[in-house]
C-alpha cells in the first residue's frame, strides 16, 4: 500500500479526477491511500489568505511560508521519519515512467502544488526533497501534475491493474514505445489488421511486437534508443530498419 498527502489549495480537484475508475477502485481495496490537505486551512489570516506579494517585485503573487509549513506538519510533524516530499514545479527535473516505478516502491509521498508564481523558497529549502516537472511548460498550479503523479505511480502498485503485464507492455516501461494494436473487426474501411496477430504463433508473435516496438520507437522518439536496452537482435533490426 501507498500514502499520498497531497498539500494543495484545490482539493475537490483530486476527488473528481482520482475517485472513479482504476485510481478509485485501487482506493476501495486499500492499495493506496489519497489523504487531502487543504493548505488554506493552515492560514493564520482571519481571510484565509495564503500568497501575497514576492520582494523581488514583479507582476503575480507568491504562497507564503506558513500555511504551507503548517499543512506539512499536520502530516509529518508527529511522524519518526519524514516522508518524502516532491513539489511539483517545472524547475523539477522531468518526470517519466523509471521514477514512476521508483516511486512506487514508497510507502507514503508528500505531494506539494504550488499555485500563483509559486512558493516562497524558505519554506521549499525546509521540507522538499525533490521537485518534478512534466515538462518544459508551466501550468497554472500544481494540481494537474501530481495527479498525473499519483496516476503513473498507483499503476505500478501491484493489484492495481487487473493484469500486471498491461504495464510492462506500455511505451516507456522499456525505455522502447509500445507497438500497435488492434482489435475487432478484423477489416475497418478496407483496412486489415496485419496477419501475423491471427496467426496462432506466439513465437512469431512476439518477435512482431519487439519489431514494431524498435519501429515505432525509431520513427517517432529515436532519442529514446541511446539509452534503451537493445540486443544484437535489435540492432540488427534496427540496422536493416534503416535501409
Amino acid at each position: 500500500m501507498i500514502k499520498f498527502d497531497v498539500l494543495t489549495l484545490f482539493p475537490d480537484m483530486f476527488s473528481a479526477v482520482l475517485g472513479d475508475s482504476i485510481i478509485g477502485r485501487a482506493q476501495e481495496k486499500g492499495l493506496l491511500e489519497l489523504n487531502l490537505i487543504n493548505i488554506r486551512d493552515f492560514s493564520k489570516n482571519k481571510h484565509r489568505k495564503t500568497d501575497d506579494y514576492p520582494f523581488s517585485g514583479g507582476g503575480g503573487m507568491l504562497m507564503t511560508p506558513q500555511p504551507v509549513y503548517d499543512a506539512y506538519m499536520s502530516v509529518a510533524g508527529n511522524k519518526e521519519n519524514k516522508p518524502h516530499t516532491i513539489y511539483l514545479s517545472p524547475q523539477g527535473k522531468t518526470f517519466n515512467q523509471k521514477r514512476a516505478r521508483e516511486l512506487s516502491k514508497m510507502e507514503e509521498i508528500v505531494l506539494l502544488c504550488g499555485h500563483y508564481e509559486g512558493i516562497d523558497q524558505r519554506v521549499i529549502d525546509m521540507i522538499v526533497d525533490e521537485e518534478i516537472s512534466m515538462g518544459d511548460f508551466v501550468l497554472t498550479g500544481g494540481e494537474i501534475p501530481a495527479m498525473a503523479v499519483i496516476d503513473a505511480v498507483s499503476r505500478m502498485i501491484p493489484g492495481v491493474l487487473a493484469n500486471e503485464k498491461s504495464y510492462g507492455d506500455e511505451s516507456h516501461y522499456d525505455g522502447l514505445l509500445e507497438y500497435p494494436q488492434y482489435t475487432q473487426p478484423r477489416e475497418f474501411m478496407g483496412r486489415k489488421i496485419p496477419e501475423i496477430l491471427i496467426s496462432g504463433h506466439h513465437k512469431n508473435i512476439e518477435k512482431w511486437k519487439r519489431e514494431q516496438s524498435l519501429a515505432v520507437t525509431k520513427k517517432k522518439r529515436p532519442d529514446l534508443l541511446e539509452a534503451a536496452d537493445l540486443s544484437e537482435e535489435d540492432r540488427r533490426f534496427l540496422a536493416e530498419f534503416d535501409k
